[in-house]
């Protein structure tokens, strides 16, 4: 087994990389997830990549689990009766709620909320910020605004609101029917875009539980709202993407990096894998090479403590998908060679009354100190749910965790974990037979030779979730 990278590569697959020779290309540089963007294609198409990829995936041994990104709520800005118009600074120009064809002075919106969730002084911006508009007034179907940053605008351009808490649903119907066809099709996870409060999260599961399906959930945090309530958020997600494009427009670009930091610290002392994304090497869209501030930029997301980085319009439309897989995969070896481990965490997670943790947090914690002092070569983590690994991998061990599960879900789920390489293993009942088995893997996979130290840390009794109690050492 070739371990070479601990961080995970998430890429985005499109046009430019929706053939098989070429997933099969970015598989082997170094790409564990691929994303699906509901944003773009049909059901047709994503059905073609899904297959493409389980395939694949086979024919290389080497599991690679599939995100559903659901478009969500995106507020756009109406007709307009030519191609772009010019907005010019401090002109007027007003946002109506009713169906007209826009102009210089006035366009429509397609949320009819809207007037009611902005106030005077709140910025909205067109196009990714590209135009600013201040908000003057409001009535029950207009909003006056004063032109800020000018330019020009299309129809269809997206709107945000700096500052605002929108009451638009998360969940549109297009997400509705899309979920439908996730959990059809036995996504891994789904990415829910504009999050805003955990009962959104709460509503998506609810679906999920509805048709008995197992798929885990990442909450895209993007907005104002998601930032006010980010614990609660955290606490019902299965994981976070820090989603920097409509977060940076939401909130302001510079508030973006302490934010990030913020995020994947949480995420890490709850034990949830974290996602950065967004324009992490955009200019390989174009360029075979990345800017120095993109490689700067992916190696301290890592050194951050992110779980994944993530790739969108480079590796869907770009000109070198797996040039940048390629790209990626060697900033985060000579990243992580240097990131160290999180020595401190077990007291950053003590209760701030009581002083203690739980048994799971103790022992996950002793198996990073223990795995250096004897010297092991590998932790073994061994679960039913991904549990034990996952917060295993909170701590970023120097060594890999393997994790062995029968259940094949919950193992290309852990393909998302810093540092976690999945193995399925045959059900077991003891804790003799489960060692043999681990110890017969170890050998037929050449994961370690003969005479390594490795440590297993599991839950005893096997096949209960949420509990880690158990650490041993074993001599291979």
């Amino acid at each position: 087994m070739k371990i070479n990278k601990k961080t995970k590569i998430i890429a985005t697959l499109g046009p430019s990389s929706d053939n098989a020779r070429t997933i099969s290309q970015m598989i082997k540089a170094g790409l564990d997830i691929v994303r699906l963007n509901f944003s773009h294609g049909d059901y047709t198409y994503h059905k073609k990549i899904l297959q493409e990829v389980r395939k694949v995936s086979r024919n290389v041994k080497k599991p690679v689990s599939i995100i559903q990104d659901l478009q969500g709520p995106k507020i756009r800005i109406g007709d307009l009766y030519k191609e772009k118009i010019l907005l010019e600074e401090g002109n007027i120009f007003t946002l109506t709620t009713k169906q007209i064809t826009g102009d210089e002075n006035i366009a429509s919106i397609d949320y009819k909320k809207l007037p009611y969730d902005v106030k005077r002084g709140n910025h909205i911006l067109i196009d990714d910020g590209k135009i600013r508009l201040e908000v003057t007034s409001t009535t029950k179907d207009e909003i006056r605004c004063r032109v800020i940053h000018g330019g020009f605008i299309s129809p269809r351009k997206g709107v945000n609101v700096q500052g605002a808490t929108l009451k638009i649903n998360s969940l549109t119907e297009k997400d509705r029917q899309d979920i439908i066809w996730g959990i059809k099709n036995k996504v891994d996870f789904i990415a829910f875009s504009f999050v805003k409060t955990a009962k959104d999260v709460i509503e998506l599961r609810n679906i999920i539980s509805k048709h008995k399906a197992d798929i885990n959930i990442i909450s895209k945090i993007e907005t104002y709202s998601a930032i006010e309530n980010i614990d609660a958020i955290i606490e019902k997600s299965d994981g976070i993407m820090v989603a920097r494009g409509d977060l940076a427009v939401e909130v302001s670009p510079e508030e973006v990096p302490m934010l990030q930091k913020m995020i994947i610290d949480k995420c890490t002392k709850a034990g949830k894998p974290a996602i950065v994304a967004t324009q992490m090497l955009d200019s390989m869209k174009n360029s075979p090479t990345p800017t120095r501030a993109e490689v700067s930029d992916v190696a301290n997301s890592i050194l951050d403590g992110t779980d994944a980085v993530m790739l969108s319009n480079e590796t869907a439309v770009g000109k070198y998908p797996v040039k940048t897989i390629e790209t990626m995969t060697k900033i985060i070896i000579k990243t992580e060679a240097l990131k160290p481990q999180h020595k401190s965490l077990a007291e950053k997670i003590k209760s701030a009354e009581d002083k203690t943790i739980s048994t799971t947090d103790s022992i996950t914690h002793h198996v990073i100190h223990i795995a250096q002092e004897v010297g092991a070569k590998i932790i073994v983590a061994l679960t039913k749910s991904g549990y034990t690994a996952r917060m295993t991998s909170r701590y970023n061990a120097r060594q890999p965790i393997i994790v062995m599960s029968p259940n094949s879900s919950t193992l290309r789920k852990i393909t998302l974990s810093y540092g976690c390489f999945p193995y399925k293993i045959a059900t077991f009942k003891y804790t003799a037979e489960a060692v043999e088995t681990i110890k017969k893997v170890l050998k037929k996979e050449r994961i370690i030779k003969k005479g390594d130290v490795f440590i297993i840390v599991a839950g005893i009794p096997f096949g209960k979730t949420d509990s880690t109690n158990t650490l041993t050492v074993h001599k291979l």
